[in-house]
Parts: C-alpha cells; sequence; structure tokens
C-alpha cells in the first residue's frame, strides 16, 4: 500500500485518537536520538511505536518524532507503517532499491 492511501486509512479510521484517549496503548519498539538529518529540535527521539488493542494485538506500527517537549515532531503526527484493520494487515510498499522516492 502505498504511504498516501495508508495515512489514509490510518486517518479515518482515527488510530492516533484511539491511542490518545486510552482505547488503544503504546508499546515502544525503537527508541533512539533522531539522526541530524531529520532537522528536529536536539533531543528528539526517532521511535517505532506499536498501538496494542485490549487483547495486546497489535493493530498499528508508526513511526515518530518525539520531541523533548512531549509534541511529535515532523508533521506533527505519527506515521503509520502497519495497520490491522477488519482482519487485513496493510503495510507500506517499500520502493525499489535506486528509486528515487
Amino acid at each position: 500500500m502505498s504511504k498516501e492511501a495508508l495515512r489514509r486509512l490510518f486517518n479515518q479510521h482515527r488510530y492516533w485518537e484511539k491511542l490518545l484517549s486510552g482505547e488503544l496503548r503504546p508499546y515502544i519498539l525503537r527508541s533512539v536520538l533522531a539522526p541530524a538529518l531529520a532537522q528536529q529540535p536536539p533531543g528528539t527521539l526517532s521511535q517505532i511505536v506499536s498501538y496494542l488493542d485490549s487483547q495486546g494485538q497489535e493493530v498499528a506500527r508508526v513511526h515518530q518524532y518525539l520531541r523533548s517537549d512531549g509534541t511529535t515532531g515532523a508533521s506533527g503526527r505519527p506515521d503509520p507503517k502497519k495497520l490491522l484493520h477488519n482482519g487485513v494487515l496493510y503495510r507500506l510498499q517499500k520502493s525499489p532499491k535506486g528509486s528515487s522516492s
């Protein structure tokens, strides 16, 4: 699935809002200092986060920049990489090697 289509599905079904309201819970898979190329303020973390439902099943996986003030960097929203929606697993389509996208 393209990144645009995955983002649209993520936003339409309000995964981030469900996380913020407590309907889903976060599980941090990776958290490292953001690289300089990310052009984020010093101390910003680059994170891969799973969103888990009440049974502990992963329903989304996102990348986000977490700034030291607690806000989300870059676009201000997490960037989905994988979604489980209505029993179907949607994944970000990888660009072919050498592609400029």
